[in-house]
């Protein structure tokens, strides 16, 4: 499916194809070898994606359609080459039931997986499907993906999100009906769909105040006063979110070279347009395009790297921290506009000098090295150079 549109104020005309998305070869090879598991948020693009993938759309089976449940749970599966299983993590038995249909039939049929759940968290009990798969995390579209080359457009990404159908509607108010709907289904469907919650009314209350603590250290007792509930409902309830992919979130660095903070972590949210504080909206654009890179290092390359942040004791931060290894790589500070060195990013770049160091800006214009070996550069260009 191509995706055709006009921009009005550069009278050009752009088309995207939205499905070779940026996993599909890897997928193609992986399905050579075993199962294939595609996760990630729902509405990202899975489905669009997989189809795609597809040359019989009779391959195709939704637990969620009805009457694609009654071929799953009957076991009558087409006489297909190819077969694609979406939201079968709802059902109770599916890790034994794939396990039987890859060991049965994976010398002369490929199967693809997909679900709006985290396919990795919901593997807890039953046969072990071990070996028998490899995992990829589909993410929302990013600076790279798009081809954003001109501030408007990247402005425009901020604005409409990174998912396909608010970003391709090219409307603010289409962008925040989705976005409101879309945050109503994750906590009314999506969260009770995997585990039970005595009150779902609280939990969107929740969901509505996460925004505005987007940026900071996340104070689940703060938000336990908020809502007059137990720490450990908030506890469960943040890893609903989490497993539903609404957010994720970060934890600081560790170091004997630092005195870190060691439990503090900061979330930021899958849809970034729920933030509403625009600089604040802006990190937790960037902390996607992050996570997104990471996840494509690990899962087609088995790079032992993470998405971090740096906090000490003596309350000097940085909002982003790439390790590989378990060692700092690459540390990014965000700005809205251009502004003199993060003096915290000096203060790092003596402790770890062999990292590379970013700070990087939403609506600046100034690229350059400085004497410190801290790069200063427009959030649009930094971007490019990932996935």
């Amino acid at each position: 499916m191509f995706v055709v549109f006009f921009d009005s104020s550069q009278k050009k005309r752009y088309i995207w194809n939205m499905e070779k998305r940026y996993l599909h070869d890897q997928i193609v090879k992986d399905l050579k070898k075993k199962m294939v598991f595609i996760s990630g948020p729902r509405q990202v693009g899975k489905t669009t994606l997989a189809l795609s993938l597809l040359q019989n759309k009779a391959s195709y089976l939704n637990w969620d359609i009805p009457a694609h449940r009654e071929v799953i749970l009957k076991r009558e599966l087409p006489v297909i080459d190819m077969w694609c299983f979406d939201e079968i993590h709802k059902y109770k038995t599916w890790r034994d039931f794939l396990k039987g249909v890859f060991d049965e039939f994976h010398e002369d049929h490929q199967i693809l997986v997909a679900g709006s759940a985290r396919l990795d968290m919901l593997r807890k009990s039953g046969d072990s499907l071990q070996g028998r798969y490899h995992h990829l995390r589909l993410h929302p579209l990013s600076v790279k993906e798009l081809a954003i080359s001109t501030q408007d457009d990247f402005l425009r990404l901020l604005s409409l999100g990174g998912f396909p159908e608010p970003y391709f509607s090219r409307s603010e108010i289409e962008a925040k009906r989705w976005s409101t709907n879309y945050r109503s289904l994750l906590v009314n469907q999506e969260g009770p769909a995997i585990e039970n919650i005595s009150d779902l009314s609280k939990l969107e209350l929740m969901s509505i105040r996460l925004p505005e603590l987007v940026g900071s250290p996340l104070s689940l007792n703060g938000l336990r006063e908020d809502l007059q509930v137990a720490h450990k409902t908030v506890s469960r309830w943040m890893d609903i979110l989490e497993n539903i992919y609404m957010v994720f979130r970060l934890s600081p660095l560790g170091s004997p070279l630092i005195r870190a903070v060691k439990k503090e972590q900061k979330h930021y949210h899958f849809d970034w347009t729920l933030v509403q504080d625009m600089p604040a909206r802006f990190e937790n654009l960037v902390a996607s395009h992050l996570l997104k890179w990471v996840h494509y290092q690990r899962d087609l390359f088995g790079e032992q790297i993470e998405l971090r942040y740096f906090r000490d004791t003596d309350k000097r931060e940085v909002d982003f921290c790439i390790t590989k290894d378990s060692q700092p790589r690459m540390f990014v500070e965000c700005k809205w506009g251009d502004s003199s060195t993060s003096a915290h990013l000096k203060y790092l770049k003596k402790k770890f000098p062999e990292s590379e160091y970013f700070q990087i800006s939403a609506t600046g214009t100034k690229q350059f090295i400085n004497k410190n070996g801290i790069v200063h550069i427009p959030a649009r260009e930094f971007l490019q150079q990932f996935v």
